[in-house]
């Protein structure tokens, strides 16, 4: 039986992410011409139409269900061609700018940037997270950002380049055990920056190991890094590596796959889910909350 973790919530500005009683989900805008997930909203067009797509799929997110709306304007998919940081806010910040325009409630809008420049600029649009898929690794200046802004932060555990074994040719000890260090250099370099502990999420970053097997092997056994207590966001949804377990699908194809990912990594102890298809996701996880937190009243 999984031991629940209890965290405070996390309260900043008109924001509230209370941990413990359901699993919450971050929606997916990508304003982007090549997400590796085929929703990206970005094309050669005026950045305005962009805008009112991001605004539009970020409404609809949160009709279904979403609770933090996550923009990004740079690929992560592998081999995706760096982007100037410059192009990168031309493509978010018009986008944040809508969606935070158009939302009555305080939801809050997540800038999914390695980039001190674009944080910074997101920040100014109406954004009230940072996700760094580096970590605090590719910049670690960005832990002072959200220092400053007063804004929580997804420190994501990022293994791509990571050699299957060390320079003296040792294998690498476990890949939970390195994802559990990488993630707590990031909250030192976090907390060392004047980031409070309680703004704090961590992302085992499946999808972004060298196999799949290590991929799942993280979600298996995912209950393992509570022990640095944070709660713990999930991405799996549409990942290459649920298409490889079902025979080479298609992107297009992989929502049971990604549903299925998600309820296991919530019953391992996640708390945060982030996804593209987000009404599937919250039926799902109405069943798999019931069984790991109690029935509602």
């Amino acid at each position: 039986m999984l031991e629940e973790p209890l965290y405070p919530a996390t309260i900043w500005g008109d924001h509230a992410l209370v941990w413990g009683k359901r699993t919450l989900i971050m929606g997916i805008v990508n304003v982007t011409p090549d997400s590796f997930s085929g929703d990206g909203l970005a094309a050669e067009d005026d950045p305005a139409a962009w805008a009112e797509r991001a605004m539009a799929q970020g409404m609809r997110q949160v009709a279904e269900g979403a609770d933090i709306i996550d923009v990004g304007g740079a690929s992560s998919r592998p081999r995706a061609p760096v982007i100037a940081p410059e192009v990168e806010a031309a493509r978010v910040v018009p986008a944040i700018r809508a969606l935070r325009a158009a939302l009555s409630a305080p939801i809050p809008i997540s800038i999914d940037t390695t980039s001190v420049a674009v944080a910074r600029a997101a920040l100014a649009a109406g954004a009230s997270m940072l996700n760094d898929i580096s970590g605090l690794h590719a910049e670690p200046e960005l832990a002072q950002v959200a220092a400053a802004a007063g804004v929580p932060v997804v420190i994501m555990a990022n293994m791509r380049g990571v050699p299957m074994t060390r320079g003296d040719g040792i294998a690498r000890r476990d890949v939970v055990h390195d994802v559990a260090h990488y993630l707590a250099r990031g909250i030192q370099r976090a907390e060392a920056a004047g980031v409070p502990r309680a703004h704090i999420i961590v992302d085992p970053g499946f999808g972004f190991g060298p196999t799949p097997a290590e991929n799942i092997t993280l979600v298996r056994r995912l209950n393992e890094l509570l022990a640095l207590d944070r709660p713990i966001l999930l991405g799996v949804s549409r990942k290459s590596t649920l298409g490889t377990l079902l025979g080479g699908a298609p992107v297009e194809d992989r929502m049971e796959a990604s549903l299925a990912a998600a309820v296991v990594g919530v019953l391992r102890g996640a708390a945060l889910v982030r996804v593209h298809d987000v009404r599937a996701t919250a039926r799902a996880l109405k069943v798999a909350d019931a069984i790991r937190y109690g029935m509602p009243d």
